[in-house]
């Protein structure tokens, strides 16, 4: 078995592979990487009812692999590039050749795969940005309740639209396209309102540059992948952009652990 792991800097997640199948994936909690990366290994190799005798090689990638040594509890590590990670990861999972695989992170990091994988860019905007907003905004520390709440928001008390200033669509641009995220918040909005404005301005920000991305390295397919993918309301965000490009983000099962994942594959395929 090879372990791919993905040492983030809230989050390790640990991803058993054998013979191209998934056998288990876990995640742990530690501010200490070397910590987080041993427990994600043992509670893995645990759920399986395997010894760390049956693992490989441990193939690390994340900020926190850095620390990591030549070996990790007796298993021989190597570690991987993570934008190769994050690029590999994507197209496996979407089972693509090629493609623009879009890290939702902490940050958005943004990998274009085709003859080669290359960095193209990336941003601020991420998980820690809807953290970081809802705790100020809302003293909300989970963006997974964060998620709930936006559920009840309504974006007609927030959002700017262009129907708002054009009084209706403007060419190709429909009447409900956002002109400006919370240009229109005044003091009768509820915290649900405020909740869905944060994820709608984040996720939306991701859509468009993601888009940008595709056009400049001429590709087509949009991957999207990371931890923020799996909330509602960023998926229902970045559906209602698809429109107004023409195209349509792949989310693939299992995303919120591509990079784990993709670490692995680059291993097991010999890269």
């Amino acid at each position: 078995m090879i372990v791919g792991i993905d040492i983030g800097g809230t989050t390790t997640d640990a991803v058993g592979i054998k013979d191209h199948e998934i056998l288990k994936i876990v995640s742990v909690t530690a501010d200490d990487p070397l910590a987080a990366a041993a427990g994600a290994l043992g509670k893995l190799v645990t759920s399986l009812n395997m010894s760390l005798k049956d693992v490989r090689v441990l193939a690390a990638t994340g900020g926190g692999s850095r620390l990591l040594k030549n070996e990790l509890l007796g298993v021989p590590v190597k570690k991987v590039d993570e934008i190769t990670a994050i690029g590999k990861g994507g197209i496996t999972l979407a089972n693509k050749k090629k493609g623009v695989v879009v890290s939702m992170g902490t940050g958005t990091a943004i990998v274009c795969v085709n003859k080669e994988i290359k960095h193209f860019g990336g941003s601020g905007m991420g998980g820690g940005t809807l953290q970081g907003l809802s705790r100020m905004l809302l003293n909300i520390n989970d963006i997974k309740n964060l998620d709930k709440l936006a559920e009840k928001g309504d974006l007609k008390k927030i959002d700017l639209t262009v129907g708002d200033i054009a009084g209706g669509r403007v060419g190709v641009i429909p009447s409900d396209a956002t002109a400006s995220n919370f240009g229109k918040i005044d003091d009768t909005v509820e915290k649900e309102d405020i909740a869905k404005g944060i994820i709608n301005m984040v996720s939306q920000t991701i859509a468009v540059i993601s888009i940008f991305a595709a056009r400049a390295c001429n590709l087509d397919d949009i991957i999207l992948t990371g931890k923020v993918t799996s909330l509602k309301e960023v998926q229902r965000s970045l559906r209602s952009i698809e429109p107004l490009f023409d195209k349509k983000f792949i989310i693939p099962e299992r995303g919120e652990y591509a990079t784990a994942i993709g670490a692995a594959v680059s291993i097991l395929n010999g890269e």
